[in-house]
């Protein structure tokens, strides 16, 4: 399903119900539609600011064309144009004012830039910034796909806790009622009940607790999904541990090579810097300029014939007071900065996939020990109640193994958790986020 006509779903069952079903991949797919994250829409448009440069790069190498109509109605001082004749021509007076003189000039001026090899290297450069604007769209794109699928999963982990606590007070309360019980048989004390009514106050309140917690996880997540904060979202995944092989270190990091936006987006940013020097060292070379008008020209429009003009200059830069040498040593400055930010940033991806392999190594191992650690806290569970029930023993060895149960619950979903926020790590390390949605 395209992320458009989702959207627009989501959108209206939004308009119609109070509860919305939403799976991690729909999440990430009205996140990045075009009226979803505001992100993307940042970074589509300055896809469109980057074109729009590149047309007035394009623009500087173009025709210019002007044109221009005129009427004017004027007089002239001859002498202060140092205009004069004899005094001794016979029957010839000089007029000290000429005029009123009405002229009439309508005409089409033109100029072009025939050769100039510094506009052309601008004209490059402009260009490779609309790439450098798509790749970082697309880095743009991935990390809201990041951001949503890190929200995503730390909702379903306050979701999960949130269960956990309900089952914990279920607990609590079977517990107490198994101590009211064995008062009542004659085996059990006053103390034991008020020991079970203490743990169930201590779950209620870490219920209300994990309650607001994952309220605010579902309008964390709704607020990046720009949809309406009114709304209840059902969050269809849940937290798994999945069966995904682990690619290969030299694996990951071609795929990161391959797939980063943001290092693509870098490169070209350094290629964008180095165009830029070259057109200012190129400034020093002569350029040729093309001009010419048309037009008529007369005392009125009726009296007005045409006339025209054409040529060519050839300019050459000779001396500018130092400023065309400034511009080029900044230049030069901003190049070795995208340079270095560019090796810093292929050292850092490398980084980032090698800590996001360890971490998904280290967490599905820490998943697999606290599922070992729950069902043994169960079992222990389920000894220390037949033990009490029996009356072999008071209810602090049952409250005791109750307590070990929730922790061991805890550690599990806290596992789980960081094993999914792994997963998006290394996904996010490979430039591969679409990973994790399959």
């Amino acid at each position: 399903m395209k992320p458009l006509t989702l959207f627009f779903l989501v959108t209206c069952a939004v308009a119609s119900a109070q509860r919305v079903p939403l799976s991690l991949k729909q999440a990430v797919e009205i996140a990045l539609a075009p009226d979803g994250n505001t992100r993307v829409r940042l970074a589509t448009l300055a896809i469109d600011q980057s074109k729009t440069r590149q047309a007035q790069a394009r623009g500087a190498l173009l025709p210019n064309i002007d044109g221009a109509v005129s009427g004017q109605n004027f007089t002239r001082n001859l002498k202060a144009f140092g205009i004069s004749f004899p005094s001794n021509i016979p029957w010839f007076s000089q007029p000290t004012i000429v005029g009123p003189i009405t002229n009439f000039d309508a005409r089409l001026s033109a100029n072009m830039t025939v050769f100039d090899f510094s506009a052309w290297k601008r004209l490059d450069a402009a260009k490779t910034g609309v790439a450098a604007a798509q790749a970082e769209a697309e880095s743009a794109r991935n990390t809201v796909g990041e951001t949503v699928a890190r929200a995503y999963v730390a909702a379903l982990r306050a979701g999960a806790a949130l269960q956990v606590a309900k089952a914990n007070l279920t607990l609590a309360e079977s517990l107490r009622k198994l101590a009211l019980d064995q008062k009542e048989a004659g085996t059990g004390t006053g103390i034991e009940v008020l020991r079970a009514e203490v743990q169930i106050a201590n779950e209620r309140q870490r219920q209300t607790l994990l309650e607001n917690e994952n309220r605010r996880a579902h309008l964390q997540l709704a607020r990046l999904l720009n949809l309406g904060l009114d709304k209840e979202l059902d969050l269809t995944d849940s937290l798994v541990l999945p069966e995904t092989a682990v690619p290969a270190l030299e694996e990951a990091l071609t795929a990161a090579r391959d797939n980063r936006k943001d290092l693509s987006a870098q490169a070209l940013r350094m290629e964008i810097s180095r165009r830029s020097y070259e057109a200012v060292k190129w400034e020093r070379l002569p350029s040729i300029q093309a001009f010419g008008d048309y037009g008529a020209i007369g005392l009125d429009v009726e009296s007005a014939v045409g006339t025209r003009t054409y040529g060519a200059s050839l300019r050459i830069p000779i001396f500018d007071g130092g400023r065309r040498d400034a511009r080029r040593a900044e230049a030069g400055i901003l190049l070795k900065q995208d340079e270095l930010r560019t090796a810093d940033l292929r050292k850092q991806v490398e980084l980032d996939v090698r800590l996001a392999l360890d971490a998904v190594t280290a967490s599905a191992q820490q998943v697999r020990v606290s599922e070992e650690g729950l069902q043994l806290a169960e079992r222990e569970l389920a000894q220390a109640r037949r033990r009490y029930q029996g009356g072999v023993t008071s209810n602090i060895e049952v409250v005791d193994a109750q307590t070990r149960t929730e922790r061991a619950r805890d550690n599990r979903i806290m596992a789980l958790f960081q094993y999914n926020q792994a997963r998006i790590d290394l996904a996010t390390a490979m430039g591969a986020i679409h990973r994790i949605l399959q």
